[in-house]
């Protein structure tokens, strides 16, 4: 099962996805911890990565393609994945649904998580205080937010026809937004 969670920044599309992975037993392909993971180990495409994300804006394609192509090809993705943070646009949504359909697979569910603007801020600047991340400034987090709005958004639009868009509050406790996906994909 192939599972894509849209939403915000900070709308909790990473709790959520590994939670789902858990319960299902796939794994969880982020690409926000795979470009974190190459920013701390200081490899040449953290780096380049590094001067967007401390920007608030998204890591262009070309840096992430490769990484997803090779998180599909693990033998641990072969029934399915959560995938938090790609796509992020309707050219890259077609890219997936290409690379999956070349492997006989699709994408079963997308999830919407909905979350207001403003917990969206607060969200990331607890984060952030907590965390120690350089790209969760104010200036950064609502910037990306105009970012996701302008480019990840029209993804509802691609999707919603499929039939197998869900949106999902985003908000309440941790438990009750697991169930709320739960239920969505029926599992």
């Amino acid at each position: 099962m192939f599972i894509l969670i849209l939403g915000a920044p900070g709308s909790g599309k990473g709790t959520q996805g590994k939670r789902l992975a858990e319960r299902l037993g796939i794994p969880k392909i982020a690409t926000g911890d795979i470009l974190r993971a190459a920013v701390r180990a200081d490899t040449a495409l953290g780096r380049q990565a590094k001067r967007f994300m401390d920007a608030g804006n998204l890591v262009p394609d070309h840096l992430i393609l490769d990484l997803i192509k090779a998180e599909l090809a693990t033998p641990a993705a072969s029934a399915g994945a959560i995938l938090d943070g790609f796509p992020r646009t309707a050219a890259q949504a077609e890219l997936v649904d290409r690379l999956l359909a070349d492997r006989g697979q699709r994408l079963n569910h997308v999830l919407l998580l909905d979350v207001d603007e403003e917990e969206l801020v607060r969200r990331m600047l607890a984060r952030a205080r907590l965390e120690g991340r350089s790209d969760d400034t104010e200036e950064a987090v609502r910037n990306r937010l105009a970012v996701y709005q302008r480019d990840t958004a029209p993804l509802v639009a691609h999707y919603a026809p499929r039939g197998n868009l869900h949106r999902v509050p985003g908000t309440g406790t941790i438990d009750e937004i697991a169930e709320e996906i739960r239920r969505a994909v029926g599992r």
